[in-house]
C-alpha cells in the first residue's frame, strides 16, 4: 500500500495472530516489484493497541481471511469503521516444487494489487524534489 500510494494515507498492518517473521516467499515475491518485506514484522490487533494504534482512529480495515474479518467486526463493532473482506489466496502449503509455491504466492499478491487499485485507484506517481 505505501509502494503504491505513498504517504496519502496512514496504514497499518495487523493479523488475528501475531506470526512476528514474514514468510520467505512472500519476501521474494513482494521483492520483485520493489516492496521490502524482509524488516518487516506482523503483528497482532492486541499488540497494535498496546503500542498505540487506536482502532478507533482508522477509517477502513481490510481483512484478507474470515477468521480476521471476525475479529475485526469483533474489535471494532463501537466504532464507525468499514471493514471489508478481501478474498485474498491463501498460497501457504500451495505448491509441491519451489517455482510452483512462488507462483501461487505471487497469484495472491497480484490479488491485493488489483483489489487496492480497485479500491483506491491507480497507484500515485512518486514526487520529486
Amino acid at each position: 500500500m505505501k509502494k503504491m500510494y505513498g504517504q496519502r494515507a496512514y496504514v497499518q498492518s495487523a493479523g488475528v495472530k501475531n506470526d512476528m517473521e514474514v514468510d520467505g516467499f512472500s519476501i521474494a515475491v513482494c521483492k520483485e516489484l520493489g516492496i521490502e518485506l524482509s524488516r518487516h514484522r506482523s503483528r497482532s490487533f492486541e499488540e497494535m493497541q498496546e503500542w498505540g494504534d487506536d482502532l478507533s482512529q482508522f477509517d477502513l480495515i481490510v481483512a484478507l481471511s474470515p477468521a480476521s474479518q471476525r475479529t475485526a467486526l469483533e474489535l471494532t463493532r463501537y466504532y464507525h469503521l468499514d471493514v471489508e473482506y478481501w478474498p485474498i489466496l491463501d498460497p501457504t502449503g500451495l505448491g509441491e516444487s519451489r517455482e510452483a509455491k512462488l507462483a501461487a504466492y505471487r497469484q495472491a499478491r497480484d490479488q491485493i494489487r488489483d483489489r487496492m487499485i480497485a479500491r483506491f485507484g491507480p497507484p500515485v506517481e512518486e514526487e520529486t524534489t
